[in-house]
């Protein structure tokens, strides 16, 4: 079976109305086809690498190349796994969560993004939830970083609501123009503390050793 040559085909994330995996061909045509439509209002950039000022055909292309680059590059030294989001089986949209070093510093991020139908339900918070039971509970980490430009306050209070604290700031370019990028950190305790979905893990075991854990 492709799993026990790769794993991380067999993780999955599940919370009340989630879950997070990676995505067969299909899949991923349908999120490609998602992030051509759109993800957030053209007149901000929330991300630093500007990828959705891109033509919809170039972005839809862009988002299909970027999965499997991530996934092509993953080691115990450095990896990235980029789940497909789905709810009520249908693809909504990405969510991240990686690491560089594991072993040494027990430290991830993440990053991610949704289809702009989806937005205002809730489902970044359960999301980002997901995949930090999987940091904390499923490979032991003991922080969990994050960062989001001062202008995009619904990433930012994702993370408020998960119990991330404020860990500095860093002045950026955005779109040409200065911005600033305001970093946040979780550690286990205060993950502990803000819990309050409820996730359920399958195939981690298999993927301790590939992630560094």
């Amino acid at each position: 079976m492709i799993t026990e040559h790769f794993p991380l085909l067999g993780l999955r994330l599940t919370t009340p109305r989630l879950e997070l995996r990676l995505p067969d061909p299909a899949e991923l045509a349908a999120l490609a086809e998602l992030a051509a439509e759109g993800i957030h209002d053209p007149d901000v950039m929330p991300f630093s690498v500007p990828w959705t000022d891109a033509p919809p055909a170039e972005r839809a292309r862009g988002v299909v190349q970027h999965h499997w680059g991530m996934l092509s590059r993953i080691t115990p030294e450095g990896w990235s796994i980029p789940f497909t989001v789905f709810v009520d089986g249908e693809v909504a949209g990405v969510q991240d969560i990686g690491a560089q070093d594991f072993a040494v510093t027990r430290q991830v991020g993440s990053g991610s993004w949704l289809g702009q139908r989806f937005h205002g339900k809730g489902i970044g918070t359960e999301m980002r939830a997901a995949v930090l039971d999987l940091a904390f509970e499923g490979l032991d980490a003991e922080l969990a970083a994050s960062a989001a430009y001062a202008d995009n306050p619904a990433s930012l209070a994702v993370s408020r609501r998960l119990g991330y604290r404020d860990n500095g700031t860093e002045r950026c370019s955005s779109r040409g123009k200065p911005n600033t990028m305001r970093r946040l950190i979780l550690d286990r305790e205060a993950w502990e503390r803000n819990r309050t979905v409820k996730v359920e893990i399958e195939g981690v075991e298999a993927c301790r050793g590939m992630l560094g854990a």
